[in-house]
């Protein structure tokens, strides 16, 4: 296993620094190292760690849910209003509405299985989606209008919503039926996470400030709570939905509320962490890349993925209309919503392990995705966000008047 952990770290840091000096996101590197080390390449990771690759993933996860939600000023949040609450839910059902609609055609397979393909497909990446957003935060991008917020909160909201819309599809599928109840799931699953969060928060904040302790310290109580709120979750989620990742966002949220200074401290203690729990994250990702289903996707879903994709930026741009966002930063909002990986690395192969028909095609389909979204969606993020936002304490160029365009046409 100490191999293992030595080939991954080696590799992973020598891949993800040659593709920064490519200029191209250092995630890129990562996967391939966990296609290549992986049990689908050269198979040299213990079937230890592969065992355990679902709970390391999550706990890279967390630390950076946490770090997210130290950043997350609700007063930030609130200036963007409706947007931020159609974040959670609008693109993810216009994409799933597009591969019900163009599976059955490309794939051959029924609106049912469609339908549950495309809540594989619908989840954004938090993992690749959050560390950006938080970069983009530090350096002052889209402060103004609380871009990266915004969809710092959808993005985490739109897992749950997915999930639980995958999940009662998949009950549908054998035979369960529909049960409206499990949509009623959704909102109190958000609602609890939220309130266990602000009172675990309200009481660790007030732990801090009267008992003197490192910070080092404060960083592992911190992950410790978070652990248990996701095993919370685990434990009782066949009696009452409560989710564990949005719980440990508003856990951080609620320290940065009622402590700044301390919510600061720690916020770059959890930036060292990352380091070593994004490389994690993203090579075990890629090493549950079963590369051999890309051939089997084939054109079609290709054509499906890129569909699906067009249809969840149109989501995007409806949850932004008649606000104050311009053109060009609605089209970032677009941008950051593409990427998927740890949802369809770790649901993609339910349908298959069920016995459901069309189970090697959902799967296929899911591992072309990540293939496809995870470096386009970091790539774009990474490329544009300089040239399409305004950064905190610059003007927002000038609107030209019609006029005033034409003008300096004729002239040129």
């Amino acid at each position: 296993m100490l191999l293992s952990f030595a080939l991954i770290l080696f590799c992973g840091f020598l891949l993800g620094g040659m593709m920064e000096r490519l200029k191209l996101p250092a995630l890129l590197g990562m996967m391939a190292t966990g296609v290549a080390l992986g049990p689908y390449g050269l198979d040299v990771i213990d079937p230890i760690i592969l065992h355990l690759s679902a709970e390391l993933r999550q706990i890279a996860l967390i630390v950076i849910l946490i770090r997210a939600g130290l950043a997350l000023d609700l007063k930030d949040l609130k200036k963007v209003g409706r947007p931020a609450i159609l974040m959670c839910f609008v693109p993810a059902t216009f994409e799933l509405a597009a591969v019900v609609c163009f599976a059955p055609l490309l794939l051959g397979i029924t609106r049912l299985e469609a339908a549950i393909l495309g809540a594989v497909l619908a989840a954004v990446s938090p993992a690749v989606v959050v560390p950006r957003m938080l970069q983009i935060m530090e350096r002052g991008y889209g402060q103004e209008k609380g871009i990266p917020q915004m969809i710092l909160a959808g993005a985490s909201v739109d897992d749950i919503y997915v999930i639980v819309l995958f999940t009662a599809l998949l009950g549908m599928e054998q035979g369960q039926g529909f049960n409206a109840l499990s949509l009623a799931r959704i909102p109190i699953s958000i609602l609890l996470g939220l309130g266990l969060g602000i009172l675990s928060g309200l009481g660790m904040a007030a732990l801090f400030c009267r008992v003197h302790m490192r910070d080092t310290v404060k960083v592992l109580l911190l992950l410790g709570t978070s652990f248990l709120f996701v095993s919370l979750e685990s434990a009782v989620k066949e009696y009452l939905p409560i989710s564990g990742l949005l719980a440990v966002m508003a856990l951080g949220g609620t320290i940065l509320k009622q402590n700044k200074v301390l919510a600061t401290r720690i916020s770059r203690k959890y930036s060292k962490i990352w380091v070593a729990a994004e490389l994690l994250l993203f090579v075990l990702v890629g090493a549950a890349v079963d590369v051999r289903y890309i051939g089997r996707a084939g054109m079609a879903a290709m054509g499906l993925i890129l569909a699906a994709l067009v249809f969840r930026m149109g989501g995007v741009f409806f949850c932004l209309l008649k606000t104050n966002l311009n053109g060009k930063e609605r089209l970032f909002a677009a941008i950051a919503y593409l990427p998927k990986a740890t949802v369809q690395a770790a649901i993609g192969g339910i349908p298959l392990s069920l016995g459901i028909p069309a189970g090697h095609t959902i799967l296929a389909v899911a591992v072309l995705s990540i293939v496809i979204t995870a470096p386009l969606g970091a790539m774009g993020m990474d490329l544009t966000y300089r040239k399409l936002l305004v950064r905190e304490g610059e003007p927002e160029p000038p609107k030209l008047l019609p006029e005033f365009s034409r003008l300096r046409e004729s002239e040129a």
